[in-house]
């Protein structure tokens, strides 16, 4: 497998600012992410996307262990900003119902782009059950999405 690394580098950084909530930090571990990938012999086996992510999730437990926990802060969208900021404030609260592990399965799938091949063989789970839990977690934040859009409405 052949790995676009400027689409990947991308990627791991989005990954790894999930994971840290630090525009810097995330920065440093995507880059010794890809340079820890470079200096391996595994990245020539055939499955070298997993094991970019798992690099990349190893450094960023690393760093959690060393850091306090610091804020995040966003920037707001110019276009019609009142309902940018609800809906962003109900996806926000929805995904913190989900467990840290179902937003990052969210993230790799969804946003990354992971397909359900390199996920199974990050999360050991077979395709089938993989897909029955993505599912799962998928209903559970749409139904948590609209609950909140809903209690933002009436508020």
């Amino acid at each position: 497998m052949h790995l676009d690394i400027e689409k990947e580098y991308e990627k791991i950084y989005r990954y790894c600012y999930f994971r840290t909530k630090h525009v810097q930090m995330a920065e440093d571990i995507t880059q010794e992410t890809f340079l820890r990938f470079f200096r391996s012999s595994y990245r020539d086996t055939g499955r070298p996307l997993a094991y970019l992510y798992t690099i990349a999730r190893n450094l960023c437990v690393d760093a959690f262990r060393e850091r306090e926990m610091m804020p995040l802060i966003e920037e707001p969208v110019d276009s019609d900003f009142e309902n940018q900021v609800v809906t962003n404030l109900a996806l926000e609260e929805a995904m913190q119902m989900l467990t840290k592990e179902e937003q990052e399965l969210l993230l790799l799938r969804y946003v990354n782009g992971l397909s359900f091949a390199v996920l199974c063989e990050m999360y050991h789970e077979s395709r089938f059950a993989l897909y029955r839990r993505l599912s799962k977690i998928t209903k559970k934040l749409e139904g948590r999405l609209s609950d909140e859009l809903e209690n933002k409405k009436d508020a």
